[in-house]
């Protein structure tokens, strides 16, 4: 069974499955994470949806690069999550399934490429507490744990 985070599903709304790939990327007693502006400011493990046609890890590498400016290396999957929430940037209320990879950082390539999203680094334990949604804090005390 996939673990149900965040907000409880509204009883008559009709909801869209989005497929998403997110990184738990450790260096040290680091991790690299990706401050999101708006429309909510917080703190997210990188990631973001699967486009159509797109494979997973190649999404994963596309967002992490979008998010943060870095590359990464996948070592393993973690594990999944679901929430149900409303999307403004795409006025869509979607059941996102949420894939969790842990990894490690590559390279800074550049720039963060989305205007929303700036790269912070900072130590994991304090992150596992500042992170904007529950999936995203329980995979980053999961990886923790495994260290």
């Amino acid at each position: 069974m996939i673990r149900r985070v965040g907000e409880r599903v509204k009883p008559g709304q009709d909801y869209r499955l989005r497929h998403g790939v997110y990184a738990v990327l450790m260096k040290g007693d680091l991790v690299l994470l990706t401050h999101q502006a708006a429309p909510t400011p917080e703190l997210q493990l990188p990631g973001g949806g699967i486009d159509p046609g797109e494979q997973p890890l190649a999404a994963l590498h596309r967002e992490v690069f979008e998010e943060t400016g870095w590359s990464m290396r996948p070592h393993r999957r973690l594990g999944a999550f679901r929430r149900f929430t409303y999307m403004p940037d795409y006025d869509l209320w979607a059941e996102k399934l949420c894939t969790v990879y842990l990894g490690r950082p590559g390279q800074r390539l550049g720039p963060v490429p989305e205007p929303e999203h700036q790269a912070v680094w900072m130590p994991a334990r304090d992150a596992a507490d500042m992170l904007g949604n529950s999936g995203d804090r329980h995979f980053l005390r999961q990886a923790l744990r495994k260290l």
